[in-house]
């Protein structure tokens, strides 16, 4: 006896000319599987129901597994496997008609017959199908893309569905049952893990995927005002946070005119201590290279800048480009320029194995900068005149070169001094990872400011030994590395970050054998220790002692990064930072939303360091320039007596920073000028007590305002879509993303073979879609090392993004998605 019964839910009988499952009652079948009784009573014990859910006779039956229907005369009609039945957008499909409609389209030409998977897979909430085949050897990839694409609109037309993934694989690959079929939930989980290895892939998220949130419509801007109070009303306290005090210095006392020029500052250490040393430079062997004095220093200084004076003549207020590699030349031709009133500007020299692509930034700071004068070593001279630089920058074309290191010893007849501290001091040129080149103007004032609200935050005195281990071009690096020592007063061990390149114990084993307490690195010197030691921690422990280190700071300029900082300060007995989960869909909205640890579609973010004192942070909102509430994302802005006084020029796509470094609040205190930083963040009150008894203002930073995409109406931040495709696949070790003409372009890093790079486009699809709602147009797959790190180990998307359109990545396999 046959029935036909419902396929989902209760064993309803079907009517006549409905599909269902069929199912059979018969004295020669089994009755049960082998220590299985749950399977057992749903396959071999159905009792079928009425519609009104009533038993239909005494008799049991057993589920065939099989779709069909009965027609006259007892003839039973199969159409198909209950396991084969796809629900997708509330439509059934049977993937047996699904490949009768693949096999149609020109068939035996390109694929084989009976080697054909088609199976569904959930992706944002409804069922994907896809579609698998085993390519013939000799059909050619363009032919078979066309065919891909005559499939696609083949079962679009017949069957009213969608293809997701529609993959071609080597013949012989797909996994078979005994019977010599195609083995479809082992191939299912092949292309769930990524190893289904296919030759051809063909991705259409953006025809089939039609179930996405609509997107976000910004309400109609309520005023700075409004959200102010809006905000007061509901008991959010106002976004901003302080540094402790600073305390005022008497402007007319001896302290006061002592410590207003770095120059004077140094001039008056080689008169008092002539020989506290200052500096040590290591090598790769942990050895002394260079060891300075105050005194060996004002005087190396005092060389340099009579040679500026007479042979390059330089006056008061000339630029000049300083080049060197991280060391003490650098300090040394620093203070020569302070010394005759010149205008220092460092620059990174360029990269003797990449002498094409660095060359032409150096060039052109040297050129935007205005220097008069170029100081630098023999061996950077040689690079800047060498053959293959003269292919890319004229060797004519660069102002008077002066070698640092062959000076005669010739004494200043004046020391310079500025008519005011508000004069300029140095300019700070750095490239921004958006690829724009901006120079800051730092003025005597605020140079020394800022060395002064370090020495009272990190407690610098003449018996300190902190040691550097970061890139001293720009930013707090150029202050740690050349200015904080001469003012005040403590040793520094400068450790260059390449000699960590060739030993990456050489930081550490400095931190124990001087016993550092304080210690400055960036991220890039972090990664170097933990890939470089991963094997030899246990040697190490025996070896050094870290216990003496109580600060480590990493200078960066970026959301901190907090799996490599934990990893790296395993067991570290200093107060850990404050850690706060927040909700990444909040914070599309700029909301801070703060969750439990564990929680779905939470983000993990650690404070930024502790606030300088004499420095006032604020939350703003970068459009209308209100002062935010704690629970609104918002850029950080600054005020202190140590910000810089303006741009002295930006070279790259936007000019309009007019107001940047005096911009003013529209709510709150609209009086005090602050510096805009460019970076989103927010700020939390912690239960944490500070040293003045108040509570702790954590300041979070989520990332750089120019580097974020506005998609569907949402703000996304690249390294929340990067984290999420790095989990994807073992075998991705590095990613970026960009957006290209209203685009999402992924490029992800294959550490692997190139047979796996066609595995990487789903997954990469898969994941972004489900945790981001966003759909990936172009995956670039490329080899390890094309996505490119400055110095201070962050990637330059915009730079990838012009690499990417000018065809120079050479990637294993671009895929568009469709």
């Amino acid at each position: 006896v046959m029935v036909v019964v419902k396929t989902d839910g209760p064993p309803i009988l079907c009517k006549t000319d409905e599909v269902g499952e069929l199912c059979v009652h018969s004295g020669a079948i089994g009755s049960s599987y082998w220590g299985l009784p749950g399977v057992s009573n749903h396959v071999f014990k159905v009792q079928p129901l009425s519609t009104e859910g009533r038993s239909v006779g005494e008799n049991s039956f057993v589920r065939t597994g099989l779709l069909g229907f009965l027609g006259p005369g007892g003839l039973v009609f199969v159409c198909g496997k209950t396991e084969g039945l796809m629900l997708v957008s509330g439509r059934r499909h049977n993937t047996d008609d699904i490949i009768a409609t693949v096999l149609a389209v020109e068939p035996m030409k390109f694929i084989y017959r009976g080697r054909i998977a088609v199976f569904s897979h959930k992706v944002l909430r409804d069922e994907r199908v896809i579609v698998v085949a085993e390519q013939r050897p000799d059909a050619t990839e363009e032919e078979c893309f066309q065919w891909m694409s005559r499939v696609l609109q083949a079962i679009d037309s017949i069957h009213q569905v969608g293809v997701y993934c529609l993959a071609l694989v080597p013949n012989n690959t797909l996994p078979k049952t005994p019977l010599g079929g195609i083995h479809i939930s082992e191939t299912r989980n092949k292309y769930l893990e990524g190893s289904l290895h296919p030759t051809n892939v063909l991705m259409c998220p953006h025809t089939c995927v039609t179930n996405l949130p609509k997107p976000r419509i910004k309400p109609a801007e309520v005023g700075p005002a409004s959200v102010m109070m809006g905000n007061l009303v509901s008991g959010t306290r106002i976004a901003g946070a302080s540094g402790r005090e600073i305390g005022m210095i008497d402007e007319d006392s001896d302290t006061a005119r002592k410590y207003q020029f770095l120059s004077e500052v140094l001039r008056w250490r080689a008169q008092t201590t002539p020989d506290h040393i200052l500096f040590n430079v290591l090598n790769a062997k942990g050895n002394i290279n260079v060891s300075v004095s105050c005194l060996q220093l004002h005087k190396k200084a005092e060389r340099v800048g009579a040679v500026l004076h007479d042979k390059a003549k330089v006056n008061s207020g000339d630029h000049v480009a300083l080049i060197y590699h991280p060391g003490i030349d650098l300090v040394i031709a620093f203070y020569g320029c302070l010394y005759i009133g010149a205008v220092p500007v460092a620059i990174r020299p360029p990269h003797s194995q990449n002498i094409l692509t660095t060359l032409p930034t150096v060039k052109m700071i040297v050129e935007v900068s205005k220097s008069r004068a170029i100081l630098s070593t023999s061996a950077v001279i040689k690079l800047l005149k060498s053959k293959e630089a003269a292919g890319t920058v004229d060797s004519k074309s660069w102002p008077p070169i002066i070698d640092s290191e062959d000076l005669p010893k010739k004494k200043l007849g004046h020391f310079y001094r500025a008519p005011t501290p508000e004069m300029l001091a140095y300019i700070d040129f750095s490239v921004s990872t958006t690829g724009m080149l901006a120079g800051i103007k730092m003025s005597h004032a605020a140079a020394t400011a800022l060395c002064r609200s370090q020495k009272l935050q990190c407690e610098l005195y003449p018996s300190r030994v902190v040691a550097l281990c970061l890139d001293p071009y720009c930013g707090l690096g150029f202050v740690l590395w050349v200015l904080s020592s001469v003012y005040s007063g403590h040793q520094s061990i400068l450790i260059p970050p390449s000699e960590v390149e060739i030993n990456p114990a050489l930081w550490l084993t400095a931190l124990s054998q001087y016993k550092v307490r304080d210690t400055f690195c960036s991220y890039s010197v972090m990664e170097l220790c933990t890939k470089g030691l991963g094997t030899s921690t246990g040697q190490l422990k025996t070896r050094v002692d870290l216990t003496c280190v109580r600060t480590c700071v990493v200078v960066a300029e970026e959301r901190p990064r907090i799996q490599l900082s934990t990893s790296f300060l395993q067991g570290a007995s200093s107060p850990d930072p404050t850690i706060e989960y927040v909700d990444c869909r909040a914070l599309r909205n700029d909301r801070v939303t703060l969750v439990e640890k564990g929680s779905p579609r939470s983000i993990c973010l650690m404070e930024s360091g502790k606030i300088l004192p004499g420095v006032r942070v604020v939350i703003a909102n970068p459009d209308t320039k209100g002062q935010c509430g704690d629970s609104h994302l918002g850029e950080v802005w600054v005020s202190s007596q140590h910000n810089a006084c303006g741009y002295y020029t930006i070279y790259g796509d936007d000019a309009l920073h007019n107001d940047h470094f005096d911009s003013k609040l529209i709510t709150g205190d609209t009086d005090q000028p602050f510096a805009r930083t460019g970076y989103l963040g927010f700020i939390k009150r912690t239960d944490l007590t500070q040293a003045d008894g108040e509570r702790h203002d954590a300041l979070f930073i989520v990332g750089s305002l120019d580097e974020t995409m506005m998609l569907r109406g949402m703000r996304y931040h690249p390294i929340d879509i990067e984290n999420s495709v790095l989990r994807g696949h073992k075998s991705i070790c590095e990613c970026a993303v960009f957006t290209w003409t209203n685009l999402l372009v992924v490029v992800v890093e294959l550490d692997g073979t190139e047979n796996e790079a066609l595995d990487l486009v789903p997954l990469v699809t898969n994941v972004v879609l489900e945790e981001h709602y966003l759909i990936v147009g172009v995956v670039v797959v490329v080899d390890p090392g094309v996505v490119p790190i400055n110095s201070r180990g962050e990637k330059q998307r915009m730079h990838l993004r012009d690499g990417f359109l000018a065809d120079q990545l050479d990637p294993i396999y671009v895929a568009y998605n469709m």
